[in-house]
């Protein structure tokens, strides 16, 4: 493709040579460079793209994309200059992958918790219609039935328009996406162009790179500046401002016993087993059964109601997908001991999130609840204390443990996390080493006691300095079970 073609519609200025080459490919990592690529120079927080163009260039980069001033290294080079790489890129990506974004049904869902659960949920109901659908997100990507293994939420643009033109490839009619307020505020998703999102909610997280939850805010806010069809959680405190501050042709509403939400839920029943509610679409009234409990778990399902309807999915065919869902691994998953406790693996590591599943649980626990939990390192560490007083508001007993404590000591971690855990009435111990803490919950679980295991849900690794170890809750779990309950 023409390098003057790429460049069509972008601001930019030609330091050396000229666009009428024929570019093989796009780079932005130097080690990936061959023959006839255009290498871009990204400006990162770790690294330097620009540190890396005399390489791209000895291994037969053609083309240079850049913001900042280099110097002249081959005159046979072409060098281009942009104000910002990072978004030109995701622009470059898309024309030369020919738009594949187009070619089928887009869905984003951005939010603090509720991403990844509704992303599946969205997809059932899909399939359920008889429609191929792609998903792209934080457990996995898939083509179908094919499985990608996911490194990021939401991948970087070139990635993300490679995988999109492979979906293409395979004929998919729809793709449902999890939406990062990194990759929105990162622009990886520039260029996209989104049928539908999803606003599912916004709760404190990602302070460490957002700052305030006003910057969190407003790049969730982007996607509604992207798509045609809003589907909004108003019962959130930051719904109506979505909607207020976007660009969206139409916004489809959801919410719990909210007479003003398109999609009103009423009459909830929540059990272990799963939850129950009606809601009237339409003028008819639909009984709707999921096999997650929690009001969470409500939230979830309207929002992938929301998305579907916006796809023009018939309504019958919606509520089957739903009650066909299966649930999703580490949301809410559930096991069962021979001696009669439960156990539940879940995802949540923000407060928002810890305080949802908590509260469920609560609604159906006839023995003790008890929390086994942690907190990242290199991350937020304003959560910590929150999350503390959250398990212990809502635990009878707690177990803090490490969760991916990266270059952090784990004990600095867990003494943050127990200063709002002091403020509570709860008994805890901590016990570092996250297996052995699993292990001390189950050993002193009787019947009817709920043991809620959080923050890792699906992941199968510890990230411990710079080493990731394999590391699976539900393993440890069923492993436990195997050996001890013979």
């Amino acid at each position: 493709m023409k390098l003057r073609g790429l460049l069509k519609n972008i601001n930019y200025e030609i330091l050396q040579g000229n666009e009428d080459i024929n570019i093989s490919n796009i780079q932005y990592d130097s080690r990936k460079v061959t023959e006839g690529n255009l290498f871009v120079c990204i400006v990162g927080f770790n690294v330097n793209g620009h540190d890396y163009a005399k390489s791209a260039v000895e291994k037969g980069a053609k083309a240079l994309l850049v913001q900042e001033d280099i110097s002249i290294i081959n005159d046979n080079v072409t060098v281009i200059k942009v104000d910002n790489t990072r978004e030109t890129i995701a622009y470059v990506a898309d024309r030369y992958y020919n738009h594949p974004s187009n070619k089928f049904r887009l869905v984003g869902i951005t939010g603090t918790n509720g991403k990844t659960s509704t992303t599946y949920l969205t997809k059932g109901i899909f399939e359920e219609y008889g429609k191929k659908t792609g998903v792209i997100g934080t457990i996995e990507n898939r083509i179908g039935n094919e499985i990608i293994k996911a490194t990021r939420t939401t991948p970087e643009s070139l990635e993300l328009q490679e995988l999109f033109y492979n979906m293409v490839q395979k004929n998919v009619n729809g793709v449902v996406m999890e939406v990062s307020s990194h990759s929105l505020d990162l622009h990886r998703v520039d260029g996209c162009q989104f049928d539908v999102g999803v606003y599912t909610n916004l709760t404190l997280d990602h302070l460490d790179y957002h700052k305030t939850m006003e910057n969190y805010r407003d790049a969730k806010l982007k996607l509604f500046n992207m798509c045609e069809i809003g589907v909004i959680n108003i019962d959130d405190e930051y719904g109506q401002y979505m909607i207020d501050n976007s660009s969206c042709k139409k916004y489809i509403t959801y919410g719990i016993d909210n007479d003003k939400a398109d999609l009103n839920a009423t009459n909830l029943e929540i059990d272990l087993s799963g939850v129950k509610f009606d809601i009237v679409y339409d003028n008819i009234k639909y009984s709707i059964s999921l096999v997650t409990p929690g009001k969470f778990s409500v939230y979830n399902s309207l929002a992938a109601m929301g998305a579907n309807i916006a796809l023009k999915v018939p309504m019958d065919i919606i509520v089957n997908g739903l009650k066909n869902n299966n649930g999703i691994k580490g949301r809410f998953q559930s096991f069962t001991s021979k001696e009669g406790y439960n156990v539940i693996v879940d995802y949540a590591h923000a407060p928002d999130g810890l305080l949802n599943v908590l509260k469920s649980i609560k609604e159906f626990a006839k023995g003790r609840i008890i929390t086994v939990f942690g907190c990242g390192g290199d991350r937020d560490t304003s959560k910590r204390p929150i999350m503390g007083n959250i398990a212990g508001t809502y635990s009878d007993y707690c177990i803090i443990t490490s969760d991916n404590p990266r270059t952090e000591n784990p004990l600095a971690i867990i003494d943050e996390i127990q200063q709002g855990m002091d403020e509570t009435k709860c008994d805890y111990v901590n016990i570092v080493d996250r297996q052995e803490a699993i292990h001390n919950a189950l050993s002193m679980a009787e019947k009817e006691d709920i043991i809620l295991i959080a923050g890792k849900g699906h992941e199968d690794y510890q990230i411990l300095h710079d080493k990731v170890i394999h590391f699976d809750d539900a393993e440890v779990v069923i492993n436990y079970f195997n050996n001890i309950e013979k």
